[in-house]
């Protein structure tokens, strides 16, 4: 795919230059392919939102009042991302207050792009603009749930996902990491329903469905977020809780109970913590990712909820994120890997202060270990192999592979080998001071390492390794390797159960965690017999499991060999769960056998209407890409 004419016409030559850094200048930032907004010469620097949220007709409709900070004195145009919008009237406002109706043209739809909003505001520059709009019901951003798919079973539940361009389908605004802004919002909804955003929040439902927010910290587009459903909240301490259907919250809260301390760990490490409020929403299982780190209030995926707080480093990422993502941002999506990798590499760091160096060591090995997979089956001509891919002309979605997150992490775990740990740690703990509410690429991000952290460790990294990471495709050869020492003895059971020399029934299953068991399982051989897998059913009940991880594990064991026992847990956790990580997958894997292909079919076909729009057309091109008829 390659980016609309009319796209490039429009696209900026450069952004405004960042804060110096210690070693000087820091270059222009490149302009956003994935934007229409031309912020060198206009900024948006608040936002006002007025909405009603219509369940019945799935819309979101009001006004957007955006406040201008004008950089171009002769600039006579505002240009908006828009997707799906339909707008109703545009008006400026003059220096006297006063609101004057101005033109706007909606330009024909980019398939990735959406529509250039371009608002004709003439000189002398207005202050602001406001637009009257509606959502469309399928808009990308938004997922629109009956009461028959929320677990109360009772009242309706509408959240958003505005990662990476699809704030641009709820808001028509300039849709860029560069750009960051402060907003207000007033929301109307059912009566009976409480109403979120990534902001400060009620902690009861308002009595008429009203409710008024405030984030007064800048935020790019990406991280506004918005909620309404049957909700109910829970403290966890003065400045944590959690929000969730009240059939939820009692085991959301058990399992999520460590957050208050991961806080202050992090804190402990890289500084304060610098949002107000770190609240967590549980939404319904078709949320389409694990985790999203929305200012104040994360919004969970139920599928870590495990029972025994095994999968909670999906909080210390999304916790991370208030340091690196949310307050020192990827200028845009081509950077993705300064948020995603630093991200998991404190990640880690939180798991290893709260559950010791050896749990941390297996996550991060099964990182690894998927990473390598991934790269094998990842052809480098797309570029994903790389911490800077170009994704100009494509979809930023794509982006979503293992390469941002582990390879980024493993960067610095390299980094911090070289230079030792209380080095990395205070160049980290300096670089979110200084860059903190600022957007950066990996230019600037490069100068400042050299500047200020290798300069003081002459030798420790060469710029040939350095380039290995950041721009070369693949693993560098260098790369330090991890070791986990509770693995070693799972290599050893599971080649004795392999050669028949241990029955099922002996392997260490039931004492071993959830890591271990997703290294037991992602170890086994492609090829397995019926016996191999009946006995291991059979002796642990595996297809039964209600940890996701080691559920989508086991699947993906059981597809490969046509196990059919998994079929009717396949088919349910295919239906109720619309998690990209795990669905997708899944679903290539079975179109991947021509025997598995109506099964697949089948399956999605039960399954589209309670999966978000950004895991169906996930699904779609998977499905799309196998033979219609087998």
């Amino acid at each position: 795919m390659t980016v609309h004419a009319s796209r490039r016409a429009v696209l900026a030559q450069g952004l405004v230059l960042l804060a110096l850094a210690a070693a000087g200048s820091a270059p222009a930032l490149a302009a956003d392919a994935h934007s229409y907004a031309e912020p060198e010469r206009v900024r948006i620097t608040a936002i006002a939102l007025d909405l009603d949220a219509d369940f019945r007709r799935r819309t979101l409709s009001g006004t957007a009042e955006l406040t201008l900070d004008w950089r171009d004195p002769e600039a006579t145009e505002l240009v908006l991302d828009s997707r799906e919008l339909a707008i109703a009237r545009v008006e400026a406002r003059d220096g006297r207050g006063r609101w004057r109706r101005v033109g706007h043209a909606l330009a024909p739809a980019d398939p990735v792009l959406g529509s250039r909003l371009a608002i004709a505001t003439g000189l002398p520059q207005p202050s602001a603009v406001r637009i009257r709009y509606s959502t469309a019901p399928t808009a990308s951003g938004l997922q629109w749930l009956g009461p028959e798919q929320t677990l109360g079973r009772e009242a309706p539940f509408m959240f958003s996902q505005s990662q990476a361009i699809h704030a641009r389908s709820w808001v028509p605004l300039q849709d860029t990491p560069a750009v960051r802004f402060t907003y207000t919002a007033q929301l109307r909804v059912p009566r009976g329903l409480l109403a979120l955003m990534s902001a400060r929040n009620p902690q009861e439902v308002s009595r008429d469905g009203r409710y008024r927010f405030e984030m007064a910290q800048a935020i790019p587009s990406y991280l506004m977020a918005i909620a309404a459903g049957r909700l109910a909240f829970q403290a966890l301490d003065d400045r944590s809780g959690v929000y969730a259907e009240p059939e939820r919250l009692a085991d959301a809260v058990a399992e999520f109970a460590d957050t208050p301390r991961m806080i202050e760990v992090t804190e402990s490490l890289y500084g304060p913590y610098r949002w107000d409020r770190y609240d967590l929403l549980i939404l319904p299982p078709s949320f389409p990712y694990g985790g999203m780190e929305n200012p104040l209030l994360s919004f969970i995926t139920p599928t870590v909820i495990a029972g025994d707080r095994s999968l909670v480093a999906l909080i210390a990422h999304e916790l991370a994120h208030s340091w690196s993502g949310n307050l020192v941002t990827n200028a845009n999506w081509d950077e993705f890997w300064l948020n995603e990798g630093f991200t998991s590499y404190v990640e880690n760091r939180i798991v290893e202060a709260l559950y010791g160096s050896a749990r941390a060591d297996m996550e991060f090995v099964l990182d690894i270990r998927s990473l390598r997979r991934d790269f094998r089956e990842l052809p480098v001509e797309t570029d994903l192999q790389r911490l800077t891919p170009r994704l100009a002309g494509r979809d930023p979605d794509a982006i979503y592979t293992t390469t941002a997150y582990t390879k980024g992490a493993w960067f610095l775990r390299f980094l911090e080998l070289r230079v030792g740990r209380d080095a990395l740690d205070a160049w980290l703990r300096d670089w979110f001071d200084r860059r903190a509410f600022t957007s950066v690429d990996t230019a600037t991000f490069r100068a400042d390492l050299e500047a200020n952290l290798l300069a003081g460790h002459p030798g420790a990294v060469t710029g040939d390794e350095l380039d290995a990471w950041l721009r070369e495709p693949g693993i560098p050869a260098f790369a330090p390797e991890v070791e986990a020492a509770a693995f070693a003895a799972i290599d050893g059971e599971r080649e004795a159960f392999l050669s028949g020399e241990r029955a099922a029934d002996a392997l260490s299953w039931s004492r071993w965690g959830t890591q271990e068991r997703l290294y037991f399982l992602n170890g086994l051989p492609q090829a397995l017999t019926p016996a191999q897998l009946g006995t291991l059913d059979n002796a642990f009940d595996i297809t039964g499991t209600r940890n996701s991880e080691v559920a989508f594990a086991w699947f993906q064991v059981g597809i490969r060999n046509g196990y059919p026992a998994i079929r009717p847990a396949l088919e349910r956790f295919l239906v109720e769960v619309g998690r990209r990580k795990f669905v997708v997958p899944l679903y290539r894997s079975l179109m991947a056998r021509p025997e598995d292909r109506a099964f697949a079919r089948e399956a999605f076909a039960r399954a589209r209407a309670g999966y978000h729009p950004i895991t169906t057309a996930s699904v779609e091109e998977v499905l799309g890409a196998a033979p219609a008829e087998d």
